[in-house]
């Protein structure tokens, strides 16, 4: 049995506690905040629970599989398959009310945008479950290994079908001829903090994943899915403390044997995992000697996108139209040059962007029926005062807040007259929050044909250093953030 510390309490870092006490190991988790989550977040105020995360689970069977690994089924965790999984509206006006189940999606393509784009989707649709069954085994299941990315390109017709000198953007256009399915696939790029012009095709998987295996929500709220695993790891012996920075990871030998924190106690270790963001780790908590070759990967890579969020406490609305809207806005490439910046003009707030609305129908997140805790998002650049924008400008959250309610209610969504209280999170919040450089929101992005070789490993160059989460292989979202901590788990048992 092996001492090891486990450095963030996200689902990446919960989850690989879970796993590791499951194997017999003495794992205590640290947490710089007073919760656990990490960026699965919750905020509570006046009876209005608010998820300021994640607002849907796909691929529900990984966080199935993970509690039966470690103790069988949470009966307090209660699963809800959305019916619709999300409703668009588009710069012209169109609606479309995206069906849950994949079976379904054709014909509601159909009858909202015309005769034929059902099977436009269907046919992009078929590419991508080709590069689903391509990459799930050797690359989104796996450690990450120079051999086995050697045997994938050694396999011609498995390349060709990756494509992975296609960005995302050009495959879409192979297939989709209606710009609004072109439009509707820009967006799953974001799912990555990317930019659908140079996120490459791969993440055709992104939208196959979501309509074969469903849209879910928690009953409560995503923030669950936190609490159930701190239960559960606590229930195998973990030991959780919360409100514990760590200032770095300490070696002897060239071997991770610990961390040091910020009161300056040293909790020695045999592993440690860390669950924060890739860079800090390499850049912050590791000596100059350790990682220098990954820090020099991180430096070539483009960081993710970040958001920027509106908590509306709103009265008198009753049950929203969908769980998931998204009003789409007029120019799309307007959006992600102002978002990661051209070679005119730096990254800047968005006027116009698209606006992601999560809204429960559920009495346990609202004080009184009639109420609603609704989460807007838009895509934003990161906090990043030297070079790009400055998020705790002073009167900036405000005016862009103003700005985003004002576009809400000219797309049809006018909650002004029921706004209760509204609260913003900046991207210099989540970086606060979270410890997440610039908040960026997936680490780094997809941009680029090589961008998923530049994501760190889970096995570090420092022996008994493992990184888990996000910002490591295989990428951000619950979904592969559940996968990372099985790799790691996995790599840290064979170690």
């Amino acid at each position: 049995m092996s001492r090891v510390v486990v450095v963030g309490a996200g689902v990446g870092g919960l989850a690989v506690a879970v796993r590791l006490a499951a194997q017999g190991h003495g794992v205590t988790l640290l947490e710089q905040a007073d919760e656990v989550g990490g960026k699965l977040g919750v905020r509570r105020r006046d009876g209005f629970v608010f998820d300021t995360g994640p607002s849907l689970l796909t691929m529900p069977h990984l966080l199935d599989e993970l509690l039966a690994d470690t103790g069988g089924p949470d009966p307090g965790l209660r699963l809800q398959r959305l019916d619709v999984a999300c409703h668009y509206r588009f710069a012209d006006g169109t609606g479309l009310a995206m069906p849950g189940r994949l079976d379904d999606v054709p014909a509601a393509l159909d009858a909202a945008l015309g005769p034929g784009r059902g099977e436009q989707w269907t046919a992009f649709l078929r590419r991508a479950e080709q590069i689903w069954d391509v990459t799930r085994g050797p690359f989104l299941e796996s450690p990450v290994s120079a051999a086995g990315l050697v045997r994938l390109s050694r396999r011609l017709g498995d390349v060709a079908a990756v494509a992975p000198w296609v960005s995302l953007r050009r495959l879409g256009e192979r297939y989709l001829h209606d710009p609004r399915l072109r439009t509707l696939l820009d967006r799953y790029a974001t799912y990555t903090g990317s930019d659908p012009r140079r996120a490459p095709a791969a993440l055709a998987t992104v939208p196959y994943v979501e309509q074969a295996f469903g849209s879910w929500y928690v009953e409560g709220g995503l923030g669950r899915i936190a609490t159930s695993l701190r239960e559960r790891a606590e229930s195998l012996g973990v030991r959780v403390r919360p409100g514990c920075r760590v200032q770095e990871v300490t070696t002897s030998g060239g071997r991770a044997d610990g961390v040091r924190l910020a009161d300056g106690t040293r909790l020695p270790a045999d592993v440690v995992v860390a669950n924060a963001d890739a860079a800090q780790v390499y850049r912050e908590l590791l000596p100059p000697s350790a990682g220098a070759r990954a820090r020099a990967r991180l430096q070539r890579a483009t960081p993710s996108l970040s958001g920027f969020a509106l908590l509306l406490a709103l009265d008198g609305v009753g049950p929203p139209a969908a769980h998931h809207r998204v009003l789409f806005a007029e120019d799309y490439d307007a959006e992600f040059d102002g978002v990661f910046g051209t070679r005119r003009r730096g990254p800047h707030p968005v006027g116009r962007p698209t606006l992601y609305v999560a809204a429960a129908d559920d009495p346990a997140v609202v004080p009184r029926p009639g109420a609603g805790a609704w989460f807007v998002l838009v895509n934003a650049p990161r906090h990043d005062p030297a070079g790009g924008v400055d998020w705790d400008e002073p009167g900036l959250a405000d005016a862009y807040a103003a700005r985003l309610l004002d576009l809400l209610a000219e797309r049809g969504v006018d909650v002004r007259p029921h706004l209760r209280w509204c609260e913003t999170v900046t991207p210099a919040d989540l970086e606060r929050r979270t410890l997440t450089p610039g908040g960026s929101i997936y680490g780094t992005s997809s941009n680029g044909a090589r961008a998923a070789f530049l994501r760190p490993a889970n096995r570090t160059p420092v022996p008994g250093l493992f990184l888990v989460g996000g910002s490591s292989h295989p990428g951000g979202g619950l979904p592969l953030v559940l996968l990372s901590a099985r790799i790691t788990a996995g790599l840290v048992g064979a170690a």
